[in-house]
Parts: structure tokens; C-alpha cells; sequence
């Protein structure tokens, strides 16, 4: 934490230990400096610590909304994309609710159509009928007629 030439008081009174006297106040000196830079230190570190917290913070919020974005963006585009779908099923809905009425009309003029013509058979098939009875009452009227 501390180099040899950080503390030079310090370093100096552990050299100077060695004689037999030691000023007081020296070492109180040393002490105090010791303290006043262990202080500076401490609200360096701190300054940095908060200092990177608050970039980490901000890094972090820019994170969430930048999550919260692409999250709601999909989910923005699904929304468009369902209103869009829910549309075209309406339009499509009314577009086979005519087909369907067209369709029931078509297909009540083709009924009317096929009696018509089954109609117009028993009507030709009648005529026959008739034709031929009434060339039978001929022949017999004339077989009549001849005897």
C-alpha cells in the first residue's frame, strides 16, 4: 500500500532506531503525516469508488432502457401487426358475407331454372303425349271412317 518513498519519516526513524535516542517528536511527526496521507488516500479511493458507482449506475439505467426499448419495440410492432390482421379479418368477413348472399341468389335462380326446364320436359313430354293420342283418335276415326 505505502512504498519505502512514500513515507520518508517513517522509513527515516526505522533506520535511525538503531541509535539510542529518538526525538518525540519526530516520531509524532511521522505519525500524523502518516494519518494525514492514510486520510488523502481513503477519500481518494472513495472519490473513485462513487465515481465509478455513479458510471455503473448510469451505465446500468442506460442498459434497462435500452432492454425496456427493444422489448417494447417488438411488442409495439406485434400491436400494429394484430390491428393490422384484426382489420383485414373484418374486411374479409364482410367480403364473404356478400359472397355467401350472391352465392344464395345463385344458387335459388338455378333452382328456379332447372323447374323451369323440368317444367318446359313435362310440358314437350305432354305435347307428345297428346300428339301422339290425338294421331291415334285419327287413325281410329279414320279406320272408322273407311268401313
Amino acid at each position: 500500500m505505502y512504498s519505502p518513498t512514500s513515507l520518508p519519516l517513517a522509513h527515516a526513524l526505522v533506520a535511525s532506531s538503531s541509535s539510542s535516542r529518538v526525538n518525540p517528536s519526530d516520531l509524532e511527526d511521522s505519525l500524523l503525516q502518516l494519518v494525514q496521507e492514510h486520510h488523502h488516500a481513503s477519500l481518494r479511493i472513495h472519490k473513485l469508488t462513487e465515481k465509478a458507482q455513479n458510471e455503473a449506475t448510469k451505465k446500468a439505467v442506460c442498459v434497462a432502457e435500452l432492454l425496456v426499448e427493444a422489448v417494447n419495440g417488438g411488442v409495439k410492432e406485434l400491436f400494429i401487426k394484430e390491428k393490422r390482421t384484426e382489420l383485414e379479418i373484418r374486411a374479409s368477413t364482410a367480403t364473404i358475407s356478400s359472397f355467401i348472399q350472391q352465392t344464395d341468389q345463385w344458387l335459388s335462380f338455378t333452382r328456379s331454372i332447372n323447374t323451369a326446364i323440368k317444367e318446359i320436359g313435362d310440358f314437350e313430354n305432354w305435347m307428345k303425349i297428346m300428339e301422339f293420342d290425338s294421331k291415334s283418335i285419327n287413325a281410329a276415326i279414320h279406320n272408322i271412317h273407311q268401313a
